[in-house]
Order: structure tokens, then sequence, then C-alpha cells
């Protein structure tokens, strides 16, 4: 009779094992997409640049990662004035930052009135100057959807 007992004991103790890895697993399981969702909700912050164009402010707002600017019609912020190279500068936004960084141009990339020599963290409030034009920068934070 004790033998049936032992058996019985170890078999319920073996169910209550799986059980428990059975819910480490799906708990597991659960955050994993939990996580993943929410870091597919992230998204980057806008870029707007500004700047002076034949005596009238232009502006122009952006949502991608790579924004090239140049005189270049092809480029994402096409600014037609002389003193800017064609493929002049580049913004970029990774590792949570948007960076800026000249493009080897002729006339230079200065941020803040300091000429850029490698790439470049800015914020909210800088001035990127190219040639002789000057762009402000503004970066809008909210970089969370708010739709679910």
């Amino acid at each position: 009779m004790t033998g049936i007992v032992v058996l019985i004991f170890r078999i319920l103790l073996v169910l209550v094992l799986y059980c428990f890895l059975g819910w480490c697993l799906y708990i597991l399981w659960r955050d994993l997409n939990q996580q993943s969702a929410l870091l597919s909700r992230k998204r980057l912050p806008k870029l707007q640049l500004e700047w002076q164009k034949d005596g009238s402010n232009e502006r122009r707002e952006y949502d991608i990662p790579l924004v090239r600017i140049g005189r270049d019609p092809a480029a994402e912020c096409a600014v037609l004035d002389e003193t800017i190279s064609a493929n002049h500068a580049r913004l970029t936004y990774h590792h949570g930052q948007w960076w800026v960084e000249d493009l080897h141009s002729t006339n230079g990339t200065f941020l803040n009135d300091e000429r850029l020599e490698m790439p470049t963290v800015i914020a909210s409030g800088d001035e990127v100057r190219c040639g002789q034009v000057s762009l402000l920068v503004n970066i809008c934070q909210n970089d969370w959807k708010r739709e679910r």
C-alpha cells in the first residue's frame, strides 16, 4: 500500500513541476510579446527644418531617418542656393538621436557657428549652416504613437 502512495505522490510532484515550468514559459512568452508590441509602436521623432528663402520663411517636416541637404533636386531638403553643394550635409536618426554630418562640401557645414569635422548630435533649437543658408532645427519629442 505504501508503494502505491509513494508512486502517486511522485506522479503528482512531477505534474506540479511541469505545470510550474509551463506557467514560467507562458509568463516569459507573454512578456516578450508585450515588449515587442511596445517596441513596434515606437517611432522616430519628427524633424522640422526652417530657413529664409526669398524673404519668407520656408519650413519642412520630415519623419524619415535620413535627410540629405543640398542643391540637388533629388535631396530630401533641396535648397537652391549657390553656396550649397549638390550633396552638402546629411541628417540621420540612429541610436535614439538626430545626427548631422558634413558630406565634404565646398563651403563647409557649421553647427551653432562651429565647423563640423565629424558626425555630431543635434538638438532642438540648434542652427545648422550650410554655405550661407542657416537652418533652424526643431525636433518634435512625441515619439510614441497614441493609437493602439
